[in-house]
């Protein structure tokens, strides 16, 4: 099972899964030059939620499909320190569709 993180430091924003820095995802599609963020919906929460669920899809046309939704139901709603396994993920999926 996968665990992503995200932080707030004074340093700037982390956002790793299993420890590992988050790649972006750019190449599939990209929101914002700004990087990731949450806690509101916007390009960067979008970033985010892409960058997650084709982590955790292995799926690039899938995430995309649902990352607008996820956004809006997770992303937005996570605190300024979160984390999500796979297991959070498989169920906000199931509720979006």
């Amino acid at each position: 099972m996968k665990e992503f993180r995200g932080e707030r430091t004074i340093d700037g924003i982390r956002v790793t899964v299993d420890g590992e820095l988050l790649d972006q995802q750019l190449h599939v599609k990209q929101f914002t030059d700004l990087g990731f963020e949450w806690t509101y919906e916007g390009d960067s929460p979008r970033q985010l939620a892409l960058a997650i669920l084709i982590n955790h899809l292995d799926d690039g046309e899938k995430a995309l499909a649902l990352c607008e939704p996820f956004m809006k139901s997770v992303i937005a709603q996570l605190d300024n320190e979160w984390q999500l396994t796979s297991e959070d993920i498989d169920k906000a999926l199931s509720n979006i569709g």
